[in-house]
């Protein structure tokens, strides 16, 4: 089926960004401000680098691990257990943050709105409570949006995909700096805060796995303070083992739920898995639950209660009422279809529309008027649907923060103000635990139809803002309405509690968009606290997923790839047996010999048009008995690091001057290496010889030319390599497999494709 483009792409693979500020480049495209991006989903591009999971045991570091001994090595493991607490600690404490905050700013704002609208409703001129709520929204949008679009877009969304795509290998700027944790967490707790149909649970994993990569390395960059402790864990390995950490706290946080979080980190993210780092994580993901659940129990004033583990809590359904029976097991399913088919409509949709954005609203400024634009529409939909509806319910008994009277009765309040006029988290928390008759069935379907559109307007903008809540309370009303239609049809039988069906209505939407089945269904278990419904929420999440698929693939996914990011799956697509790596692979390489001219390699270093990230090194001076086989694997950064302290052969006999370089050399650079350009090398020395025999890997992975692609395939994946090269029968290099020509191919409609790899 494939043509042999393989060879079309020579020299533009691997385009690295060593200086993470890619601010140059940013800068020089808006200045024609193009009216439309030409973007289309199947390209990859090649701005991505991969991390180095692969430790390079060249002989600085043999030497090193040698010389620590049995008891340094039990220290490096306890230093790993104390970080994880404290990934558990801060991540909690940055939870409670942002619940309490949000919580105090969203009461004064439905407050402020609520006495307006009751001053309003008795001398008429309700229009300018509209106006002010509409302000107040778009006010507060803005400058969550404005901090977001300016100062660092990466905090832009809930964060999932961009740590997918980090726990996978793939390095994203910017996507574990302080700066975006700051950012993030200020950017949610304005979003919600403005009343937009979003979450706060998202970007807690996204901020939990910035925590995890901040302290794990015992220095901040951004600040320039370097601690000087925790120097061993400088490296890819290590760093992305700790993020997964932080992904899985960050989700018990939100959710309350330890084990969901780990598996959540084993189901979406990490590709490396071991016995040891999951009990890490699920004590990471304790600890951050229990954090969370203290402070905000003293928060609230009950502190040895211990009564609200995560950020949402859905509350506690009873056994007895909440039991269910054989016969609806089908009704369960049934629900589970419907999930997977409105999940894939949010989905279409929502790709649509991110396609819009990607072409046209690219420019900061557009991006924050369409954020202000949706803010103020939310704020009038939600206006409008309360103003219009007249379903009345009596005050008595019923736990509304906010009840808004308008034209009902004295003693009683308005159904739709409790699902509109409310954070989204109490709105969900409503649906599932009203007695049955709290809402018109009406009330329900239109808040449903109007909900759906504004969550699929408001994921994608430039705020930082999960889909978890919104899709659970678009299921839970649906699942709501389907429960009270299903006790009329039964003439109001007692297991037809609406409750329940909302619930599972919740589990369907949610699985139906995001398709997660295993960390889902624990997730939900734990947060109602309820194991009896294990078993159908397991079923109705495996349909939602089934059905879905078959139509679209999930959001997150879908994201990934509009961000044309190289992410690697967990098999290589099933036709793929007829490649081998000589077609995959790209060639020709760029090769250094063991003892090489400082000047070769600055040129090799600076060349802009071929930007290799790892270099093969060969054998000196092969003459015409000895082929030039591959002798190592040597990296960019590597070289920088010695052209940066100028370790050159001819130095070595002044001795007294020059001292060996330590693998603390290395360290000390890690994460930001200096660009090329600002090493300055002497036109003398750049006649000097450079050995890199102690600096190279002298044992990469090599495939021979002849290896099919999935035999490939799962030897990058499983080790999680960066380089691969490719060598025939007498040892010489031939080629190299990076990341971007395995993604490359992809199972679509026809079968087998290939993308193109495009620049930007």
């Amino acid at each position: 089926q494939l043509t042999p483009s393989s060879f079309l792409r020579i020299g533009q693979l691997s385009n690295v960004d060593l200086n993470e500020d890619v601010r140059e480049l940013e800068t020089e495209l808006p200045r024609q401000h193009p009216n439309e991006i030409p973007h289309n989903e199947k390209l990859l591009s090649l701005k991505y680098e991969s991390l180095d999971y692969d430790n390079s045991e060249n002989q600085l570091f043999l030497e090193e691990e040698r010389r620590i001994n049995h008891a340094a090595f039990r220290t490096v493991e306890i230093k790993r257990w104390v970080i994880c607490a404290m990934i558990g600690i801060l991540t909690g404490l940055v939870a409670c943050f942002i619940d309490i905050v949000v919580e105090n700013l969203a009461g004064l704002k439905y407050r402020v709105v609520k006495g307006n609208i009751d001053k309003f409703t008795e001398k008429g001129g309700l229009s300018f409570s509209l106006l002010l709520w509409a302000t107040l929204n778009a006010s507060v949008v803005m400058v969550g949006s404005v901090i977001v679009a300016f100062i660092e877009p990466v905090a832009a969304g809930s964060g999932i995909p961009q740590i997918k795509c980090y726990l996978n290998g793939v390095k994203i700027p910017h996507v574990v700096r302080l700066k975006t944790l700051v950012i993030k967490v200020c950017g949610v707790i304005l979003s919600v805060v403005g009343g937009l149909a979003v979450g706060k649970e998202g970007p807690m994993i996204h901020s939990g796995a910035v925590i995890a990569a901040g302290i794990s390395q015992g220095r901040s960059t951004s600040l320039k303070r370097d601690f000087k402790i925790f120097e061993y864990f400088r490296r890819d390995t290590e760093k992305r083992d700790f993020v997964s950490a932080g992904a899985a706290a960050g989700v018990s946080a939100a959710f309350g739920a330890p084990v969901g979080g780990v598996l959540f980190s084993l189901e979406e993210g990490a590709s490396f898995w071991n016995q040891f780092l999951t009990w890490r994580i699920f004590f990471a993901s304790m600890i951050s639950t229990f954090t969370l659940n203290s402070v905000l129990s003293v928060y609230h004033g009950n502190a040895w209660d211990l009564s609200s583990p995560g950020l949402i809590n859905f509350g506690r359904f009873d056994n007895e009422k909440m039991g269910y029976t054989i016969q609806e097991i089908p009704i369960f399913i049934f629900m589970g279809v419907v999930g997977g088919i409105l999940g894939a409509l949010f989905n279409a949709l929502n790709y649509w529309l991110t396609m819009f954005r990607i072409r046209y609203i690219h420019r900061p400024c557009l991006q924050v008027v369409e954020a202000m634009l949706v803010a103020a529409v939310t704020a009038m939909v939600a206006f409008v649907m309360i103003y219009c509806s007249r379903d009345c319910q009596p005050i008595q008994g019923s736990s509304v923060a906010y009840p808004l009277q308008l034209f009902c009765a004295d003693g009683e309040y308005n159904s739709m103000a409790t699902a509109f006029f409310n954070t989204p988290e109490k709105s969900v928390v409503n649906l599932f635990h009203d007695p049955p008759g709290s809402y018109n069935p009406m009330t329900l379907g239109m808040f449903t139809l109007m909900y759906f559109f504004l969550a699929c307007w408001t994921y994608g903008l430039t705020v930082s803002a999960g889909v978890f809540i919104p899709s659970l309370l678009i299921g839970a009303a649906w699942g709501r309405l389907f429960g009270i239609s299903l006790s009329y049809l039964t003439k109001g039988s007692i297991w037809a509690d609406p409750g329940k069906y909302a619930l599972m209505g919740a589990a369907a939407q949610l699985g139906g968009i995001v398709r997660m089945t295993l960390s889902l269904t624990v997730i939900m278990m734990e947060a109602t606290g309820n194991v009896t419904y294990g078993f159908p929420i397991m079923l109705v999440l495996m349909t939602a997923k089934i059905v879905g698929d078959y139509f679209v693939e999930g959001l997150y996914d879908m994201h990934i790839q509009l961000q044309s990011v190289p992410f690697l799956h967990w098999e290589a697509p099933v036709t793929s047996h007829s490649l081998t790596a000589r077609e995959v692979m790209s060639a020709p390489v760029t090769c250094l010999r063991r003892i090489e001219r400082v000047g070769t390699v600055v040129d090799i270093l600076s060349d802009t048009s071929s930007n290799h990230n790892g270099f093969p090194v060969v054998e000196s001076n092969p003459d015409a008995t000895q082929v030039a086989g591959l002798r190592g694997l040597i990296l960019r950064s590597q070289l920088i690091v010695l052209l940066k302290h100028k370790v050159f052969v001819e130095r070595a006999n002044l001795s007294l001057v020059q001292r060996r370089l330590k693998l603390k050399d290395f360290r000390d650079a890690y994460p930001r290496f200096p660009p090329i350009q600002s090493i300055h090398v002497s036109q003398d020395e750049r006649e000097c010889m450079i050995d890199l025999s102690e600096f190279m890997n002298p044992s990469p992975y090599t495939v021979p030319q002849e290896a099919s692609l999935p035999r490939v395939f799962k030897l990058f994946r499983a080790l999680g390599l960066r380089h691969l090269v490719v060598v025939d029968n007498r040892n010489e290099v031939v080629g190299m497999v990076t990341r971007k020509d395995l993604a490359r191919y992809r199972l679509g409609k026809e079968g087998l494709e290939e993308l193109s790899l495009a620049q930007t």
